[in-house]
């Protein structure tokens, strides 16, 4: 077999796209919270206020807020052996900055984790899953120092109360989004590279001290970073086409090199010194970043780019993919992504042999139009289609490469709102929800066809497809 019998077979969502109850529980307000619904056409807005007639999907998400029991059972019965959530940093600190932590919010996730307990599911923790503080506004967000102190109070806060009930967390999730949706990623609404770039230092800063006060509060847990997987082929063998696609990795993988080495790599201290950009380091930084640097690397994987000479820097969002080339050899989805398969088999192979490090797939799913059929089911074939030939390719990787991976979280256990469009109608969950892309509906969940599939690739660790 390829997989170890302990291999993490799960599922996955983030507290802004699925809890929803935005204003409850002591909750504070996030950015995610104001950015309307879009779509295929059209980009999502970013308000920093609520508008009269726009809709924010972050209000209602799937209702996981007031729905985690039978979630949660549902999971159970599909057999999950983990589930990747997250935690929403104002549900603990609602401004960010508050000097003590809200007990309903933090009790709120203790009966969480007890219900995935109680049904022997892992959870698979990310403190920060795009939603920062709107009370860190005054700061200026993560381009303050600042945030590093509050971030760093929020993961002890967590750490200490889920201790034993939580082995594996992510620190950021898709960190490297910095670079193309900084607003997403921090709260930086800014094209300024300095602001990114300084934002990033400072994320890098919290995330080294959130591993190191994880490995000094209990040492079975297992801290991992969190990549958003922008991988890609050269256009041709011309070598300004692989110039410039090196150079894209650069862009993006520079984010791993951090986490996982702790330091920036040469290029990067280069680049920032041709264009003037310079980090806010003080005496002492060094040494946090060595000495947190994290057990495993985590990433999303939905497709591959083509990139060459013709890419003008790096890719504005997976929401854009303008990176000048397609891909003639692969199929796109209903949402213009390019389906790749294979390409997992590549992305575990480079990562591993870059970084020496164990590798968790902690997003991976289709996006599509589900219908509820005449019959009452949701036959959601293609998306089966999809997962299978994922499976095909990791297991390849595992058991032919010798790639080291821990486990597996589809995105997304539920139909939620997709974090490119806000989208409801973009599903990617084994469960349908009952809502629209306006709020409408019962919220009432159906499993579709691919939950009674994934049901037999969980019971039989990968070896029935």
């Amino acid at each position: 077999m390829a997989f170890p019998s302990n291999f993490l077979w799960g599922s996955a969502t983030a507290a802004a796209q699925n809890e929803g109850a935005y204003n409850e529980g002591g909750r504070g307000l996030t950015n995610l919270d104001f950015m309307t619904l879009g779509s295929r056409g059209q980009k999502r807005k970013i308000t920093e206020e609520f508008v009269e007639g726009e809709t924010y999907p972050s209000m209602k998400g799937s209702d996981f807020y007031h729905r985690y029991k039978e979630d949660i059972k549902e999971f159970s019965q599909m057999g999950l052996k983990a589930f990747r959530m997250s935690i929403s940093w104002t549900r603990i600190y609602p401004n960010g900055d508050d000097e003590i932590p809200n007990e309903e919010g933090l009790k709120f996730y203790d009966d969480v984790f007890d219900e995935l307990h109680k049904y022997g599911i892992e959870p698979i923790v990310t403190m920060d899953h795009f939603d920062v503080p709107m009370g860190l506004k005054k700061y200026g967000y993560w381009a303050s120092r600042k945030v590093v102190g509050f971030f760093e109070k929020y993961a002890s806060t967590i750490l200490e109360r889920y201790k034993g009930k939580v082995k594996y967390w992510l620190t950021f999730n898709e960190i490297n989004c910095m670079s193309t949706q900084p607003w997403v990623a921090g709260g930086i609404d800014s094209n300024d590279e300095q602001l990114r770039m300084t934002a990033a230092y400072h994320q890098f800063l919290a995330s080294a001290l959130a591993v190191k006060k994880a490995h000094e509060i209990d040492a079975e847990n297992k801290v991992g970073m969190m990549y958003c997987g922008h991988f890609t082929y050269a256009n041709t063998c011309n070598p300004d086409d692989v110039l410039h696609t090196m150079d894209f990795n650069h862009q993006m993988m520079f984010y791993i090199d951090v986490q996982c080495r702790g330091k920036y790599p040469a290029y990067k201290l280069k680049q920032f010194e041709r264009e003037g950009i310079v980090l806010p380091a003080v005496e002492g930084d060094d040494v946090i970043l060595k000495e947190g640097t994290v057990d495993f690397i985590s990433f999303s994987y939905y497709l591959t780019h083509v990139t060459g000479e013709k890419t003008n820097g790096i890719t504005k969002g997976l929401n854009g993919l303008q990176t000048g080339y397609t891909n003639p050899y692969l199929q796109l989805s209903q949402w213009g992504w390019a389906i790749d398969p294979k390409g997992l088999r590549y992305a575990l192979n480079y990562l591993y042999d870059t970084y020496q490090k164990p590798l968790m797939i902690v997003e991976n799913g289709l996006g599509a139009l589900d219908f509820v059929s005449e019959d009452g089911k949701i036959h959601d074939d293609a998306r089966i289609d999809y997962l299978r030939a994922h499976i095909e390719q990791m297991k390849m990787a595992v058991e032919i490469d010798g790639v080291e991976v821990l486990g597996y979280t589809t995105w997304a256990a539920l139909d939620l709102p997709s974090l490119s469009t806000g989208e409801i109608s973009k599903r990617y969950g084994f469960l349908y929800v009952d809502a629209d892309n306006y709020g409408n509906g019962s919220y009432n969940r159906i499993r579709k066809d691919s939950f009674y599939w994934y049901k037999k690739v969980c019971e039989s660790n990968g070896e029935e497809l």
